[in-house]
């Protein structure tokens, strides 16, 4: 897909990635960029055309729908993460994170697919994350519906490939973020990630590695459970 005159809409353009999408979305040339939030008010990014959406809900996406009918790109990266694990975590945080990473990218996206199609195809590229093949008790609640919304991509793929939409997933580890401030350890520059997430859409490719962390995992799926959860056999 040539992001050149391309219509985007990136949700949770606010800040973090998606402002970094927004920004780069222009500086490749979009001829129009939604930046998509709950509270729009918090779009700062000029040259972008502020949009309300919250993607839990329904009349939301509907009204969004009707303001963006020229979309051809849609950028699902509107994210939570409350830090729930299973067993100890609520049943309401645990139930945003589904809400949010997998019920609110399938309702976008199918409220979308109808407009990419009149517009020719086009293309969505869906924001996972390392944590969709990995997972660990303190993000377990994000994890489980990072995999789902992994599973959810690979079916939407193969159901918008006849209207000649491309699905792209970006898998990244932890970026240097406000959901990721309190996390030790080494950050990837979300513009960066941005970029090559951005250079998959154009290539048309069905994933994005974008960092070492989620390359070495993705290959460790090939192998036995011990060697992603060693204390599974200490």
């Amino acid at each position: 897909m040539d992001i050149t005159g391309a219509v985007a809409l990136v949700t949770g353009a606010n800040r973090g990635l998606g402002r970094r999408f927004a920004a780069e979305l222009l500086a490749r040339g979009a001829a129009k960029v939604y930046a998509a939030a709950r509270n729009p008010e918090s779009i700062d990014l000029p040259g972008v055309v502020p949009l309300r959406l919250d993607v839990t809900d329904p009349e939301s996406i509907r009204e969004a729908v009707a303001v963006a009918g020229d979309v051809t790109l849609l950028v699902n990266n509107a994210g939570s993460s409350t830090g729930a694990s299973l067993l100890g975590g609520s049943i309401e945080d645990i139930r945003l994170e589904m809400d949010t990473h997998y019920f609110g990218t399938l309702a976008v996206t199918r409220a979308f697919a109808p407009v990419l199609e009149r517009n020719g195809g086009g293309a969505v590229l869906n924001v996972l994350s390392v944590l969709s093949w990995f997972t660990a008790p303190r993000v377990a609640a994000y994890s489980a519906a990072k995999a789902a919304a992994w599973s959810l991509t690979n079916a939407l793929r193969l159901e918008l490939a006849p209207q000649k939409t491309q699905v792209t997933a970006l898998h990244v580890g932890y970026m240097d973020t406000d959901m990721a401030k309190d996390v030790d350890g080494p950050k990837v520059d979300p513009a960066v990630v941005a970029g090559l997430a951005l250079d998959g859409v154009e290539a048309g490719r069905f994933e994005v590695l974008a960092d070492d962390v989620s390359r070495t995992v993705r290959a460790g799926l090939a192998g036995d459970l011990a060697g992603l959860y060693p204390a599974l056999v200490s």
